[in-house]
């Protein structure tokens, strides 16, 4: 969802439509939402997944949360990216049209990079127990 640039991040969470239009998992910053919504977005079929600040109680994760947690800087690069280099980022836009026209242009530009970051993760089946 695309929000103002002075509306808080977690303003759509509030809206019951935006979260159930939403499946799967969420990984986000160092504590960025309370556990009260936690456990809302969760009820909700939306798993959260951030890793715990000190003042947070340890929370068991499957092992591939735990991988794709790490790879939140490959996210970054293409974030990084897209702003510097396809120039998606622009703060001046007068109409929603021109926004979605720089956003657009932005993104089929950064699809004829010839190298893109990427996240290679492959998972294992075995029917070995793991013991913790």
């Amino acid at each position: 969802m695309i929000t103002l640039g002075n509306t808080d991040d977690r303003e759509p969470l509030k809206n019951a439509a935006f979260i159930k239009a939403l499946k799967g998992k969420l990984y986000a910053d160092k504590g960025y939402i309370s556990k009260e919504w936690t456990k809302v977005l969760f009820m909700d079929g939306l798993h959260l997944i951030t890793s715990i600040r000190n003042n947070m109680k340890n929370v068991l994760m499957e092992l591939k949360d735990k991988i794709l947690s790490r790879k939140k800087s490959v996210i970054e690069t293409v974030n990084d990216e897209l702003k510097n280099i396809c120039q998606v980022e622009h703060s001046r836009h007068r109409s929603f049209t021109n926004f979605i026209t720089n956003l657009v242009s932005g993104l089929i530009a950064y699809s004829f990079f010839p190298k893109k970051p990427a996240i290679k993760y492959e998972p294992i089946k075995t029917t070995q127990l793991a013991t913790f």
